[in-house]
């Protein structure tokens, strides 16, 4: 499981790339997603353009990070998830959970207007 992160569009972009599996990852990803929340940085986009693949752990990861989030005032939303993977989100149902959008943009802009209600 590899990934990047990087801020862009006044949130944190996290690009998830090749298999989503878990593994020993995974609690690396959790203890990242808890830094960023001591500094403050709680709008997260999950990229998963470049994800081929992505078994019940990989799901566990994303439901865990949405869940982290959430408990700290924050969101987590994905986008740019491909066919494959968009339809094991509505298989498994997860479609409902997560807030998803086709492109970065669209992330980006769902989190710009939402500061704007703020």
């Amino acid at each position: 499981m590899k990934y990047d992160i990087s801020e862009r569009y006044n949130c944190v972009v996290i690009t998830f790339k090749g298999n989503l599996m878990g593994g020993p990852d995974a609690e690396e990803f959790r203890e990242e997603l808890h830094e960023l929340i001591e500094k403050d940085k709680k709008e997260i986009i999950v990229d998963l353009g470049k994800v081929k693949f992505i078994n019940s752990s990989g799901l566990g990861i994303l439901i865990g990070g949405l869940t982290t989030m959430k408990n700290a005032g924050g969101e987590l939303v994905i986008c740019q998830a491909d066919k494959k993977i968009e339809s094991l989100l509505m298989v498994t149902q997860l479609v409902k959970v997560f807030n998803h959008f086709r492109t970065l943009d669209e992330a980006a802009d769902y989190f710009h207007e939402k500061g704007k209600e703020d």
